[in-house]
């Protein structure tokens, strides 16, 4: 009996290197919070990464798409429940992870005896000014923490994406446009994809090839939109200036 915890520790760490390896090679996905709203941007295989979840609410997730899927549905119900015992306005990225989403994963992935979900994702929620915005990082194991910076991203290599993060947020300007942050997003994505340094990286405005059939997905939680509806599709080649 007294062996039984050690069993329990070494088939969870053996779960954390499962997830690991079975999510090298995906690449990352960004949130910021800027004066229009939130701009997510990934680059996918032919699946999404970027996804609506609720009128406030979106995500952006890598890993297995059957598992991101379970992560968005699970989302959405979440969302809809809470919007109908309550309210829309009710709905909050607080109560959905704490209470739905970080619940689910680490229940995934403490559960030896079953497939684990491999994801990791960020959140995002729109508020009335960027201050009020939410943005948070979730992991495979249910953990997750609140982004107080204005920027996330999430990434498989956890040391990859501590270096990423610290750029964005030297690189970032208030007087940035939409397209200017595109185009930092991108940046940081390519020098994750080629592993190059981030010491001393200049922000490239041209858009870097996207090989292995990948493609570009840009969404913005519009702060400016009227109605419940803020969550649009951006065409890059004909991103607003």
């Amino acid at each position: 009996m007294t062996e039984e915890p050690y069993r329990w520790l070494e088939a969870i760490q053996n779960r954390r290197e499962y997830i690991q390896d079975h999510l090298k090679g995906a690449t990352p996905v960004f949130a910021a919070s800027r004066p229009e709203g939130v701009l997510m941007l990934g680059a996918g295989q032919g699946q999404s990464k970027v996804f609506e979840v609720y009128d406030r609410h979106a995500l952006c997730g890598l890993g297995h798409p059957v598992d991101i899927e379970k992560i968005r549905q699970a989302a959405i119900e979440a969302a809809h429940l809470e919007g109908f015992n309550r309210s829309t306005r009710d709905v909050t990225l607080r109560r959905l992870v704490g209470f739905s989403l970080s619940p689910t994963l680490k229940n995934s992935f403490e559960q030896i005896f079953s497939p684990p979900l491999i994801v990791e994702s960020l959140f995002a929620e729109l508020g009335e000014t960027p201050a009020q915005d939410v943005l948070v990082r979730l992991h495979f194991d249910g953990n997750h923490h609140y982004e107080g910076s204005g920027v996330v991203l999430a990434h498989s290599d956890r040391k990859l994406e501590s270096e990423a993060h610290a750029w964005l947020k030297k690189t970032l300007r208030p007087e940035h446009t939409l397209r200017d942050v595109a185009d930092v997003f991108l940046t940081a994505w390519k020098a994750i994809f080629d592993r190059t340094s981030f010491e001393n990286l200049a922000v490239s405005h041209a858009v870097p090839a996207l090989n292995e059939g990948r493609t570009l997905e840009v969404a913005l939680l519009d702060r400016r939109a009227r109605g419940p509806v803020h969550y649009r599709k951006i065409d890059f080649p004909n991103f607003p200036s």
